[in-house]
């Protein structure tokens, strides 16, 4: 089996030495997030959550990304949460990064490890402890689901990456593959989260302008990423937040594998009326 490693956040504060310069960037159609910006000093406190810090990653912002939230959550022993979700429209996917969770669901109670996904969909009864000796942390992306006539909501889904295979992108040998935790045909998902893999020299080679949002939060190694007009840098822990039609392409250097935690919204029409629900 091949090794995999999950970055997680170090927390904790800069030494007063250091400069203030740095590769965080908002523009009108992405931001990059580094690595080392979140720090203890950035994270937030969430309702019903005992012994669990949060640092937001994605929110909706009128005019920008507008479908997710991303939260990056570190749990400490015996923290979680009984009533995790307050909006009962909203559906969720888990990836942990690190430590060992319980995640109880109506049908028992599951546990999740490094490399665990959870799908949890709108109406979903769940909760989320951490019965380890160690803080655990956890990806948590949020997206209000969009109900179609005729199909009904997804089944909850709990799976680790280890037991699925990575699918190679067409022409590429297997150097740019993703790791599918959502079966790209079931119309019942309006989003999906994967993992996208890119061996060292591969690269995508075109610029991808879509309708599709993305959030992509770098697991392992380092890349230049093509972002708009504009080259940038990334690296483990790093979060790029990309608003429908961003340009984007890719090319990973090396000396390692590139690997992402990767959202997007999919399968669904577009909304024509402000505010009207969207089928």
């Amino acid at each position: 089996m091949t090794s995999r490693t999950y970055h997680v956040p170090q927390g904790g504060l800069p030494p007063q030495t250091d400069l203030l310069s740095g590769r965080a960037v908002f523009t009108n159609a992405y931001a990059v997030i580094p690595s080392g910006v979140q720090s203890d000093i950035v994270t937030s406190h969430l309702p019903h959550w005992d012994g669990t810090r949060v640092w937001v990653l994605a929110r909706p912002l009128s005019g920008f990304a507008e479908t997710f939230s991303h939260y990056l959550m570190d749990i400490a022993p015996a923290g979680g949460s009984d009533s995790p979700e307050p909006d009962k429209d909203a559906q969720g996917a888990l990836f942990v990064a690190g430590g060992k969770l319980v995640l109880k669901l109506a049908d028992g109670e599951r546990e999740l490890r490094a490399g665990s996904f959870a799908y949890l969909p709108p109406g979903c009864a769940w909760s989320l402890r951490n019965r380890d000796s160690s803080p655990a942390q956890v990806h948590w992306i949020r997206k209000l689901y969009q109900r179609v006539p005729g199909l009904a909501v997804p089944d909850a889904i709990v799976i680790n990456e280890d037991s699925l295979a990575p699918v190679a992108m067409p022409g590429t040998e297997g150097r740019w593959a993703t790791t599918r935790f959502i079966d790209p045909a079931d119309m019942r998902h309006d989003m999906h989260v994967n993992i996208v893999t890119f061996e060292p020299g591969a690269t995508i080679p075109f610029m991808e302008t879509h309708v599709m949002e993305h959030g992509l939060y770098v697991l392992e190694g380092k890349a230049v990423y093509r972002l708009n007009r504009d080259w940038v840098e990334v690296e483990a822990g790093d979060y790029m937040w990309l608003r429908a039609f961003c340009p984007q392409a890719c090319y990973a250097g090396g000396p390692g594998r590139f690997r992402y935690l990767l959202y997007k919204d999919v399968n669904r029409h577009m909304n024509l009326r402000q505010g009207a629900p969207l089928f």
